[in-house]
């Protein structure tokens, strides 16, 4: 089932992966989709989410993720990287690498991640934003196209309706585009087309969109994009303070994988079987 088979059928979630490994990861948990989390491609770059990555590099860890991965791909494209044209470039890119569905937001670039307490983000103009999203979704192919708003309030139902108009398929308020679940269902209601939700750790939407609220406001995808970078991030400072502090690297292990069971999650005995299928005895 394609993506837009599953988004008709009911909610999906879609962790935030970055690579290889967290794709391999999140397939094995029994998730149906993935997001290639901006956010955390920038973390795993040494950046903060402040678009200073470029769309190649972001466009090479999508391409990492869908590899790793058989599950449809969620890929953020932040501004588009530029105007309009270069939008469409964008999404023309990451629909020949696989991806099932982008979103681009309405910011000015270089982007500001909303997350930040105080940050005030710079809107493009309405007329310069719908041109964009139309360009993407003439570029798109069978991608979804998601028009992602940082606007608030009434601005924020307006732009909804225009990117609709320009063709966007689903349309994603940031975690402080609305403070309430009925502002949300008035925006599907205005929109006309499924929501997209970002559950984000510690926003306010990851502790109140259950299930049945989502369900009821039209949210049809929700992503977790920040929640697995999290624990991980945690995870490795844990281990590298224990290490760094002189502690022995055989008890730091041992609180952790052990070594069979990650060479059996990465994949080892696929490899060992095209080994012995196509390489001669002799240098196996």
């Amino acid at each position: 089932m394609d993506l837009r088979e599953m988004i008709s059928t009911g909610l999906v979630r879609a962790p935030g992966v970055w690579d290889g490994l967290t794709a391999r990861l999140a397939e094995q948990a029994g998730f149906p989709a993935l997001c290639a989390s901006g956010f955390a491609i920038s973390a795993a770059l040494g950046y903060p989410d402040a678009e200073l990555y470029t769309m190649s590099e972001n466009l090479q860890a999508v391409r990492t993720v869908r590899e790793a991965s058989r599950l449809p791909v969620v890929a953020d494209i932040d501004t588009g990287y530029g105007n309009a044209i270069n939008a469409a470039r964008t999404a023309r890119r990451f629909a020949d690498a696989g991806v099932a569905a982008v979103f681009m937001e309405d910011q000015r670039s270089p982007k500001r991640c909303p997350l930040i307490p105080g940050a005030e983000v710079e809107l493009v103009d309405l007329a310069e934003a719908e041109g964009k999203v139309r360009a993407v979704r003439d570029a798109a192919g069978d991608m979804i196209v998601i028009a992602r708003t940082d606007a608030k309030g009434d601005e924020a139902l307006r732009r909804a309706e225009s990117y609709v108009r320009a063709g966007a398929d689903m349309i994603m308020p940031v975690t402080r585009t609305f403070s309430t679940v009925e502002e949300w269902a008035r925006c599907r209601e205005v929109a006309g087309v499924p929501l997209i939700a970002t559950l984000t750790a510690s926003a306010w939407t990851e502790r109140e969109f259950t299930p049945e609220v989502m369900e009821q406001i039209g949210v049809r995808l929700a992503l977790l994009p920040t929640q697995v970078l999290m624990a991980v991030t945690g995870a490795a400072r844990h281990c590298l303070r224990r290490l760094a502090e002189g502690e022995a690297p055989a008890a730091v292990s041992a609180d952790g994988l052990a070594h069979h069971d990650f060479v059996d999650l990465i994949g080892m005995d696929e490899i060992e079987r095209q080994q012995h299928a196509y390489l001669p005895a002799a240098v196996v």
